[in-house]
This record gives C-alpha cells, sequence and structure tokens, in this order.
C-alpha cells in the first residue's frame, strides 16, 4: 500500500515523554506519528521534494493540525531533509504492518 500526503515534525517539545504506545520518545529517533496505522508498523517513507527516503517505525498518534498524514521525530525529519521547511510531500510505503502492541513498563 502506498499513502501520500503532507508530513511535519515534531521533536523538544515532547522530547523524553511517553508516546501513544508507551515508549519515550527520543527526538533524534528515526520514528514517526500516524493516525490509524497499528504501533510498530514498518514503513519507507520518501521525501518528495529531494528523493531522499528513511525506514521509520510508527510509535504514536497524530498529527493533529490540518490534513497532514505523518508527523515525523525530528531525527526523521533531518534525515529526510525538511526541518527546515517543516513540512514536506511524503510518500509512505507500507512494508510490514505492525502488532498494534504497546510498550509495558514496570
Amino acid at each position: 500500500m502506498v499513502y501520500k500526503g503532507i508530513s511535519s515534525y515534531y521533536g523538544p517539545k515532547f522530547h523524553g515523554k511517553l508516546t501513544a504506545n508507551g515508549e519515550i520518545f527520543d527526538m533524534y529517533g528515526v520514528t514517526a506519528a500516524h493516525k490509524e496505522f497499528p504501533f510498530n508498523t514498518v514503513t519507507r517513507v520518501t521525501n518528495e521534494n529531494n528523493g531522499k527516503s528513511l525506514i521509520i517505525r510508527i510509535n504514536d498518534r497524530g498529527p493533529y493540525v490540518g490534513d497532514r498524514i505523518l508527523d515525523c521525530s525530528f531525527g526523521a525529519a533531518k534525515k529526510l531533509g525538511f526541518v527546515s521547511e517543516g513540512t514536506a510531500p511524503v510518500k509512505i510505503e507500507i512494508l510490514e504492518w505492525g502488532d498494534g502492541e504497546y510498550m509495558h513498563h514496570d
């Protein structure tokens, strides 16, 4: 399956806080938020402005701004080359559907 739309990114405000699946958010990591994909879904995200692509795992929910389809970690956005722009048109390819599992902290 292939999806296209606008991605944004998030970082410092959420760094060290829990993601929707219970992980501790690392803004320098390579993860992303999606509204519906099961947690742990593995995707290939391509920045359609520059052709850079990256394997990204879904571990959070969002974005909740407008019609954006993905919210990348700062680290992922940096590797995809859209930190200075703030958003980018992206293509999302599903490589492996996730199990939807939450992290459990003892």
